[in-house]
């Protein structure tokens, strides 16, 4: 069949009436050609580089995967066109000054570009960001309630990308994810459904599509050796919590292997860690795992040139109480369209700048202050028993003999609460299995992000509780034992004196 070719060499668009049948027929041929013995046109490789993107993900505050239309924080869907033009361009505006983003990730699904009014209104955020020379990756998320990492609807789905693609086709600064996570197929499924909307949406160019990788979009081995995507960008996504603890040195290693031969075309389109803790990011000897995880994101990111949006700017899924995504790189403030964001992290806000290509100064960590704690009845220190470094090691009171296994880092873990560090160990004190009952123990664990591992000083004069964020009991000397070695427990609070504490600092 002879295509009629427009003048930049592609094919034009089906008008409405002979669009179907173009698209049966396109799928057709796709289909015949895969069966046959590989034969595949191809256009040229993309770009040797991904290094032009430097992004945030926007994303709706309790995430993207919805039942409903797609509206991001900050926007209300009672906005008009004019009324998200202007928050997104506060926003923008902040995300440039602070880190100097120039690409923003926003989602989509059948849903929001199916209701004309808010699509309408929605593609204020997307024209305010290429307006401003912005980049845009619109992203489908899978929009049912259980598709388990499948696309929800396909003759939907290929409904919204004719909308979306009719529409920003012909706009460069406009990138199109055709699904985000398609973690739902096997990699023979989803590298053919990827390959039949390269040949059905034939208005967005290969080199501004970008094929998420198998899985979670985290290995892009096979899509990599794809021929049917040479053309195109791909899409990789790397998170800590995908895999058990690494160290830094691993943690490298696994990334650059999951990306194949093809990180030069891959942009990391999530990566992202927790950013509320108060964790030093500059650190190249931290023991915590979100911090080897994130240097060594950022420098396989470096290493490779490659590009990538950080999860997220703001929105996200809330951590426990908190009200917000920990691993948010933004602290969101304001009202109407006078939106305002604040770097949460700055050693995690320029880590993800070094991994972006700058030169970056972190700033000198804020020396650290350790604490003797006491309790009051008998006048001992909270001391690790057994002193090791372990798991599960217990908690108990001793006399202070000025140990760093007696001493004690107080970090905010926000809205009042604290971890409480050990000096020896770097690991948190925390109520055993996060039980809520009275006479649990008092252990050692990896810092996370637990409420079992949050405690609040209430004070009482000048001795404080410390009571348990989970459970609301207070941290206890069982039966007001003065011995040495007597193990801590939280119980139901009362104004006893084995239940007050000072702390003094070492």
């Amino acid at each position: 069949m002879t295509r009629i070719m427009s003048s930049d060499g592609r094919a034009p668009d089906p008008s409405p009436s002979t669009r179907p049948l173009r698209r049966w027929l396109t799928a057709l041929a796709v289909t015949a050609l895969t069966a046959t013995a590989g034969l595949v046109v191809s256009a040229a490789p993309a770009s040797a580089a991904t290094s032009q993107f430097r992004g945030m993900n926007w994303a709706v505050l309790g995430d993207n995967f919805s039942t409903g239309t797609l509206v991001v924080q900050g926007l209300s869907q009672s906005d008009s066109n004019a009324t998200v033009r202007a928050k997104a361009n506060a926003l923008y505006d902040d995300m440039a000054a602070t880190m100097g983003v120039n690409t923003v990730r926003l989602p989509i699904n059948t849903h929001t570009v199916a209701n004309t009014t808010w699509w309408n209104a929605y593609r204020g955020a997307i024209d305010a960001a290429t307006a401003r020379g912005f980049k845009v990756i619109l992203a489908y998320w899978e929009d049912g309630a259980a598709s388990g990492g499948r696309i929800t609807n396909l003759a939907a789905w290929n409904t919204m990308w004719s909308s979306v693609t009719s529409t920003y086709g012909s706009n460069s600064s406009v990138y199109f994810e055709p699904m985000n996570e398609p973690h739902g197929y096997t990699s023979a499924e989803w590298r053919d459904v990827a390959a039949n909307w390269l040949s059905y949406h034939y208005s967005a160019p290969p080199g501004r599509v970008l094929i998420g990788g198998t899985g979670y979009s985290q290995d892009l081995r096979d899509v990599c050796n794809d021929s049917r995507f040479n053309a195109t960008l791909l899409s990789f996504h790397h998170y800590a919590f995908f895999y058990s603890a690494m160290t830094y040195d691993a943690f490298r290693t696994h990334i650059q292997t999951r990306l194949g031969s093809c990180a030069a075309r891959a942009v990391a389109t999530e990566f992202g860690a927790a950013m509320h803790t108060g964790l030093n990011y500059a650190d190249a000897n931290s023991t915590d795992n979100f911090v080897r995880h994130i240097r060594a994101m950022a420098q396989v990111m470096r290493d490779n040139q490659m590009g990538g949006t950080y999860w997220p700017a703001l929105g996200g899924k809330p951590t426990g109480s908190l009200g917000y995504d920990g691993y948010s790189m933004f602290v969101f403030s304001g009202s109407g369209t006078d939106l305002n964001l604040s770097i949460r992290n700055a050693s995690g806000a320029n880590r993800v700048r070094y991994g972006w290509g700058d030169t970056v100064v972190d700033p000198s960590p804020t020396p650290t202050t350790f604490y003797r704690i006491n309790v009051r009845h008998s006048g001992k220190a909270m001391d690790v028993q057994s002193p090791n470094t372990d798991n599960g090691a217990r908690i108990g009171q001793y006399t202070y003999n000025g140990n760093a296994w007696q001493q004690w880092q107080f970090a905010d873990a926000g809205s009042g609460y604290w971890r409480i560090v050990s000096r020896h160990s770097g690991k948190c004190l925390d109520v055993v299995n996060a039980s809520t009952a009275d006479g649990a123990e008092l252990i050692q664990y990896t810092c996370g992000t637990g409420t079992n591992q949050q405690f609040q000083m209430v004070a009482n004069g000048s001795w404080f509780q410390l009571r348990a964020r989970h459970s609301n009991k207070c941290v206890d000397v069982p039966a007001s034992s003065t011995a040495d070695g007597a193990i801590l427990k939280q119980y139901t609070c009362n104004t006893g004196t084995n239940q007050q504490w000072s702390r003094t600092a070492v």
